[in-house]
């Protein structure tokens, strides 16, 4: 069982359109992003500056696609050999920046716990970086 203590759980999905190279500007953000509070309680320091961890789990069902019928499609996530070989890649380079990483299983049903501690839930796209 992966866990960890203070840090971000990352549900990672991997689109049809995503790269190798996508990882590594993906993980730079992931780092410097500013979400925890200072000492005045302001959102100013990253998950290095916290000396956080990072849970990177596998999470092919972002790609969900619910506008037609009942059942969700996937198309527009990876083929499943490439977006582990990406989600592999994202935690590496993670934990290669100095983030202590653990990961889930790729295509496992996994039960995972998740303790929100304050009000921030992201959405990040390598499209958008």
């Amino acid at each position: 069982m992966a866990r960890i203590g203070h840090g971000y759980l990352l549900l990672v999905a991997v689109g049809r359109e995503e790269r190798e190279e996508d990882v590594r500007r993906l993980a730079d953000k992931v780092l410097h992003l500013r979400l925890f509070e200072d000492a005045e309680g302001k959102m100013n320091l990253a998950l290095s500056d916290v000396r956080g961890a990072a849970l990177v789990v596998p999470q092919f069902t972002l790609y969900a696609d619910w506008r037609r019928g009942r059942r969700p499609s996937w198309a527009g996530a990876a083929p499943p050999e490439v977006a582990a070989e990406l989600v592999d890649a994202f935690a590496r380079t993670l934990a290669s920046l100095g983030i202590p990483v653990r990961t889930g299983a790729f295509g496992r049903h996994m039960e995972v716990e998740l303790v929100n501690d304050g009000p921030v839930t992201l959405l990040l796209d390598s499209a958008d970086l």
